[in-house]
């Protein structure tokens, strides 16, 4: 497989930064634009529902004012499907969401939660929303995925991230398995969660890959060189892995 592999930039935390003074600054929208510029493929943005970083009102002014692609990460709830349905960006990923939690924990549990998660994924797909399941690289969770009807998965690689040496290489193989098992089943993969410049490469280089979201480090970087040059360099790391 030789297409591009697509970079969706999730700016959450530049919302983060905003909110911890209440201030407007730094926009996440402009963060957003810039990215953009910069050559993400998409933005990524969670709304939580305690509003712990991104808003509402974000949400409404991503959606009037971006030209690539919106991905609206959301919880299994009625709240945030009514939203969905009202502001139709162009995807919706359905995360687990945990109040305590300092960030997403873990893949969303397909298999267990099909009943809840069955009309949700309908009524995304009935609106032409492509609905996306963030899950743990594991044949159960494609499985769940394929009965449910998700066009999409994004496979969860914070363990990845976080494991060293023969762990993290029996996690890549993991996340390489799942790949291949989703897009044999006409399942599209996605992938993110902790990548890094220094991690990025060996995910970006699993060709059934088609596009992965990356934030807090990309946020983190901006801080030293600028979003633009952080989007940049992480662009270049996964063409050159391609």
């Amino acid at each position: 497989m030789t297409d591009i592999l697509r970079l969706g930039v999730n700016i959450d935390h530049v919302a983060t930064v905003r909110n911890a003074r209440g201030a407007g600054y730094p926009d996440p929208v402009r963060a957003a634009l810039l990215a953009a510029e910069a050559g993400a493929d998409g933005i990524t943005a969670h709304l939580r529902e305690d509003r712990r970083h991104i808003t509402d009102e974000d949400i409404a002014r991503l959606s009037e004012r971006l030209t690539i692609p919106l991905n609206l990460e959301m919880a299994a709830t009625d709240e945030m499907l009514a939203i969905a349905l009202r502001h139709r960006p162009h995807a919706a990923c359905i995360v687990p969401e945990k109040r305590e939690e300092l960030t997403t924990e873990g893949g969303l549990d397909a298999a267990g939660q099909h009943d809840r998660l069955a009309p949700l994924v309908s009524e995304l797909r009935n609106a032409n929303i492509r609905v996306s399941l963030f899950i743990e690289p594991d044949a159960l969770q494609i499985d769940a995925a394929i009965r449910l009807g998700a066009p999409v998965v994004e496979l969860h690689t914070g363990r990845y991230a976080q494991l060293e040496g023969e762990a993290r290489t029996h996690e890549l193989r993991r996340l390489a398995d799942a790949a291949a098992l989703a897009a044999k089943n006409g399942i599209e993969v996605h992938a993110g969660h902790g990548l890094t410049y220094d991690n990025v490469a060996p995910i970006a280089a699993i060709p059934q890959v088609r596009e992965l979201n990356i934030g807090h480090f990309l946020v983190g970087e901006a801080m030293f060189v600028g979003l633009g040059e952080a989007v940049r360099q992480m662009r270049a790391a996964m063409d050159l892995a391609r």
